[in-house]
């Protein structure tokens, strides 16, 4: 699966392992180089990318994990049989719909903090069975 192709979006989290983890596992993004703020936090890279396209900021309380004006973030990928396996291995909930009109595939999903999650797919692709 590959990801490209957006500036970034920002997630704040109170458990910065698991936000890593679950970037990682599931849109193969990786952490990267990041100036030196006062406060935790990652910059996430497309493998091999040089443009950071996910900001992470840690060491917020759940409190202050709350749902503002950006209803989700959106990434164009490749995969989407693959991303949905990813998905049921770890029983993630998602919601796959096709756009009308275009037929392009949207894969939705949350992030362990609650953060909606939508990867586009070509209308080609197939989903698995």
């Amino acid at each position: 699966m590959t990801v490209s192709a957006m500036n970034h979006f920002t997630v704040l989290t109170d458990d910065l392992d698991a936000t890593l983890a679950f970037y990682e596992h599931f849109l193969g993004l990786v952490p990267g180089d990041r100036p030196a703020f006062a406060f935790p936090g990652a910059w996430l890279y497309p493998r091999g990318g040089t443009d950071a396209i996910l900001h992470v900021i840690a060491g917020q309380p759940r409190s202050a994990l709350v749902r503002g004006a950006i209803d989700h973030m959106a990434f164009s990928a490749s995969g989407l049989a693959e991303a949905i396996e990813r998905l049921r291995a770890r029983d993630v909930a998602y919601e796959l719909l096709r756009l009308p009109g275009r037929g392009t595939w949207q894969l939705f999903f949350h992030d362990p903090n609650g953060a909606k999650v939508e990867l586009d797919f070509a209308p080609a692709e197939s989903p698995p069975a």
